[in-house]
């Protein structure tokens, strides 16, 4: 980190962070996570194309899934921007408030993904504790109001971060630890006290990721229980299915985060480019396997692409 003697608030510039030790070949290094990128973004624009025009996949489930696949859109639309600026263009300056915008981006599509999560688990403890009153639970007007409030929600745990930014000295010039910006980050390298603006970026990730993991876990708790009260073991088998890309997308989704976090306690200045690289996997797995995931376990969203695939090649022929 550069000098303090000369620290700005809102003027400072910071410098994105690519591979360790790799900066002539970052070209190279870079082509695997541009193709995830590309591949993600591909993804996720057939899974909401197939959903908006196929009647068969209007159902709760895949309402879900559309959501989860627009704020991976978000995520990669909030990180890919800066990494083709540093790895392809060779860019690394970014200005304080476009810093700042990205970090809220970042950690608002991060909390809408978690939130829908939460709700996908709701959705599938309904169907195998109580099928009966499923549609009468899950209905389209209850599913309207859904996206908008986890998309409230995260804007509003996420408004204090940036505003609490904007009070605080910084150098002239900053190096990040990663290609893009997030709230501990930022924090770590303000030269003014930073009490307030840890406790309230701590209480945030708590009533967000800390607070829809909790309740995903107790979701799935339940759905246990039911599950072993069912007395046929292919029901039970049955039952289990249902939920295996649910469970994988949560697992997709938490486990990076948990890894990068002892990552960076144990190794992140013993292997430098690993914790980078590391860093850089939390935010493109996700959207990168969540479509993969869902394309092999559901088969309604196969065949509403093999139709789809099919009617092309009729129309072409």
């Amino acid at each position: 980190m550069f000098s303090c003697n000369t620290s700005t608030s809102g003027h400072s510039t910071f410098l994105l962070t690519g591979f360790p030790g790799l900066g002539a070949s970052h070209h190279w290094v870079s082509i695997p996570i541009n193709l995830i990128c590309v591949v993600s973004v591909l993804g996720k624009r057939i899974i909401l194309f197939l959903i908006r025009t196929d009647p068969a996949l209007h159902e709760p489930m895949y309402i879900f899934l559309s959501m989860l696949a627009a704020s991976d859109l978000g995520l990669c639309a909030s990180t890919f921007p800066t990494m083709v600026q540093l790895f392809w263009l060779g860019v690394c300056e970014l200005p304080f408030n476009l810093c700042v915008a990205q970090m809220f981006f970042l950690h608002a599509f991060t909390y809408v993904e978690s939130g829908v999560l939460l709700a996908m688990a709701f959705d599938r403890l309904v169907a195998i504790r109580d099928p009966l009153h499923y549609a009468s639970v899950l209905t389209h007007s209850a599913m309207a109001k859904v996206g908008p409030a986890i998309l409230v929600r995260a804007v509003l745990l996420n408004l204090p971060g940036p505003i609490l930014l904007r009070c605080l000295l910084f150098p002239q010039i900053s190096v990040l630890s990663h290609c893009y910006c997030l709230h501990c980050d930022l924090v770590s390298l303000a030269c003014s006290e930073t009490q307030v603006n840890s406790l309230v970026g701590l209480v945030s990730i708590l009533l967000s990721l800390g607070f829809n993991s909790s309740l995903i876990i107790l979701s799935y708790a339940l759905i246990l229980r039911t599950v072993l009260s069912i007395a046929s073991l292919g029901k039970r088998l049955k039952a289990l299915n249902t939920c295996v890309s649910h469970l994988c997308i949560v697992l997709i989704f938490y486990l990076p985060k948990l890894g990068l976090s002892e990552l960076h306690r144990v190794e992140k200045h013993s292997y430098p480019a690993l914790a980078v690289l590391t860093a850089n996997l939390r935010f493109l797995v996700p959207p990168f396997m969540n479509p993969i995931v869902y394309c092999t376990k559901s088969k309604q969203i196969r065949q509403g692409f093999l139709k789809r695939f099919q009617q092309k090649r009729v129309d072409v022929l």
